[in-house]
């Protein structure tokens, strides 16, 4: 089955508040909406995060704008004043979720 990397057909915007991190997920082009929608699921993020995020993953769809919405906690190594990571900002990992591959249908 052929195979698509997220960076292809989405683009990403990500927020963050302490250990919180807000990532969006949004596709250039609607009809790949269904495709994000099946395939980029809370539990496949959870694997693809699962050395930096140690919370709950929730996902909110947005259909109506061609997105998802994740809301990952304890994703930030306790945020940016708290870390010793080099950069714990929420935009590392929204490039992060863009090197995701997907299979295409």
């Amino acid at each position: 089955m052929a195979q698509v990397r997220l960076r292809e057909i989405a683009h990403s915007r990500a927020g963050d508040k302490g250990n919180t991190l807000n990532l969006s997920l949004i596709v250039y082009r609607p009809e790949d909406y269904p495709l994000i929608e099946r395939r980029v699921t809370a539990e496949r993020l959870r694997e693809h995060f699962a050395e930096a995020v140690t919370g709950a993953i929730t996902r909110y769809e947005l259909p109506n704008l061609g997105a998802l919405n994740f809301v990952l906690e304890g994703a930030l190594a306790g945020g940016v004043t708290r870390s010793l990571c080099s950069d714990p900002h929420g935009k590392s990992l929204s490039f992060a979720l863009l090197d995701l591959m997907i299979e295409k249908d």
